[in-house]
């Protein structure tokens, strides 16, 4: 009985040490996943990585359709041929167009037609007549008139206020009377006067009132507009 002593004493103390050491291991310290790197001072600091970050993008709006159109400002464009041998006038209006050609003695054409958004004009008339132009900058109109077997290149410029493009329809005498004038900018009268269909140079008219003499007798040539 006596023997039992020591061995109980024994027993408590592997007890105690199991106790302490299993305390130990749930109070110690778990590492972390945070590498330490030397500072410049020589104290460790925690390393850390930054993550990249993605700037956002702008989406770009596609670019919105132009045209290098130009629409033929509306007015009175009078002017010579390329060879001064005829005057050109057209009258352009609400998208439409008419055009006169003639050298004052026997050659002479009314023609009409569309102008088109980009600028351009083609025109036509009786006997295959044909007039084509486009617009030059902002004030003038380029092109060519075909009129019979004659080709009439011109280059011609917004009239101003003295310029006028007039025709005249009338009965004088029994004889059917037509008129087309031209009046360029420096007052000088293009036109052509037909009896019954034969042509010659038509009599002077007042621009301001379009009141001309023929045979006669006074009539009233009228601005031409589309």
């Amino acid at each position: 009985m006596k023997r039992s002593g020591p061995l109980l004493t024994l027993l408590a103390g592997l007890l105690l040490g199991l106790f302490m050491l299993s305390l130990n291991a749930t109070t110690g310290e778990k590492p972390t996943s945070a590498s330490v790197q030397p500072s410049a001072s020589g104290q460790p600091s925690p390393s850390t990585k930054a993550s990249p970050s993605t700037a956002p993008t702008k989406s770009t709006p596609p670019p919105s359709p132009s045209t290098s159109a130009t629409a033929v400002p509306e007015g009175l464009y009078t002017g010579r041929t390329d060879d001064d041998s005829s005057a050109v006038a057209i009258t352009v209006r609400d998208d439409k167009a008419i055009a006169y050609v003639c050298d004052g003695r026997n050659v002479e054409s009314w023609l009409q037609g569309d102008v088109e958004d980009d600028g351009s004009l083609r025109l036509t008339g009786k006997g295959g007549a044909s007039l084509d132009a486009k617009l030059k900058g902002i004030r003038q109109l380029s092109g060519k008139a075909t009129v019979g077997s004659g080709s009439y290149p011109f280059t011609i410029a917004k009239a101003k206020k003295s310029s006028g493009l007039y025709r005249a329809n009338s009965t004088v005498a029994g004889a059917k009377i037509e008129g087309g004038w031209i009046v360029l900018p420096d007052g000088e009268q293009v036109g052509i006067l037909r009896r019954d269909g034969k042509p010659s140079p038509a009599p002077a008219i007042d621009p301001e009132t379009g009141a001309v003499t023929v045979d006669g007798q006074q009539l009233t040539a009228r601005p031409v507009t589309p």
